[in-house]
């Protein structure tokens, strides 16, 4: 099993990774959906009794990313901080101590449905926002998965995730990216966000991810 798998779209080669993001060597481009930056503190606020920590560990694994794909530009597909709340000291000090260490890489935040509640991230972050689609390349950049009439979709909102079944009783849920021909959808990247179980079928190319490893899986009778 491995950390990356290739993905042909048209003339765009792009990489799925393990740990939940695309990477577009062309461009020197990676790709996250969903981060949900601040859920858990947006909870905390609520009352509930919630993870902490869950921003800087999210903030970890970009940087491990990061620290093994080359990128000029790091473009988030929507749902970048998860709610008004999220901008919680804690949370945004996080933000800025990592937007710190990478001060030259061009960020975009392409507005998800929780961006457009939250609002967009702070000036002092420099991250460039854009209202969907972001068209580039044979893509259309998107956090909702609505088709494009000339490119292919990039999206996440869904949050996907795929059931594995074993023998007998076993039952495994795993994040995935889910492929057809004119739509790819990520993973959400943020850990504490919860997902969709899609479903398989002929037209679809689904890859699983334990954030070690991804593969492909076949349709299960």
């Amino acid at each position: 099993m491995n950390s990356e798998l290739p993905l042909n779209i048209r003339s765009t080669n792009l990489l799925l990774l393990a740990d939940k993001a695309i990477y577009w060597p062309q461009q020197k481009a990676l790709l996250i959906a969903d981060a949900h930056f601040g859920k858990a503190a947006a909870y905390r606020a609520l009352g509930q009794p919630v993870p902490q920590g869950t921003t800087t560990q999210n903030l970890q694994r970009l940087n491990a990313l990061l620290s093994v794909y080359p990128t000029k530009q790091l473009i988030f597909l929507g749902d970048f901080l998860h709610a008004p709340k999220s901008h919680a000291p804690a949370t945004l000090t996080a933000l800025r101590q990592w937007r710190a260490q990478h001060p030259s890489m061009q960020c975009l935040l392409v507005r998800g449905n929780h961006d457009k509640n939250a609002g967009d991230p702070p000036a002092d972050l420099n991250i460039e926002t854009v209202d969907e689609p972001y068209l580039i390349g044979d893509l259309a950049l998107q956090h909702i998965p609505a088709p494009h009439p000339t490119h292919h979709v990039i999206a996440g909102h869904i949050h996907p995730t795929f059931r594995l079944v074993g023998k007998g009783r076993q039952r495994l849920i795993l994040p995935c990216f889910h492929h057809q021909l004119h739509m790819t959808l990520l993973p959400s990247f943020g850990d504490f966000t919860g997902g969709y179980v899609m479903e398989n079928n002929a037209d679809a190319f689904i890859c699983v991810t334990d954030s070690e490893c991804v593969w492909p899986v076949t349709a299960q009778s």
